[in-house]
């Protein structure tokens, strides 16, 4: 069997998501660091694609990266899916909805774009 991640967390794409602008430098195990752009975030995971300012580097499923989101700080996640020019991630852990919470409103400045709940 590959190296990849062995997740133990159930399809959870149908989660809420949240719209964010978030560029972030990811720790890749064999690359180093990365820049990655955020374009939507779940408790459960997120999704990255490419912009001009970070190009969406080669990713494969399995790949480990350590990323540091605001509130939470340094949370591992790992690529669950990938195409072309967009990759979805999984939190090793599950994020406190406070401590979420937290993080959108830090994430999206504009009360519009939050969902309200």
């Amino acid at each position: 069997m590959a190296n990849g991640a062995q997740l133990s967390v159930t399809d959870l794409r149908r989660s809420a998501r949240h719209p964010v602008d978030c560029p972030v430098i990811a720790e890749h195990r064999t690359r180093g660091d990365i820049k990655l752009h955020i374009c939507n975030l779940s408790a459960h995971g997120f999704m990255v694609d490419g912009s001009r300012e970070a190009p969406l580097p080669e990713l494969a499923r399995g790949d480990r990266t350590i990323v540091r989101l605001p509130v939470i700080g340094r949370i591992e996640a790992y690529c669950i899916w990938t195409t072309r020019d967009r990759a979805g991630f999984q939190f090793e852990r599950i994020i406190r909805v406070d401590d979420f919470v937290a993080m959108i409103e830090k994430l999206q400045p504009n009360p519009r774009l939050r969902r309200r709940g």
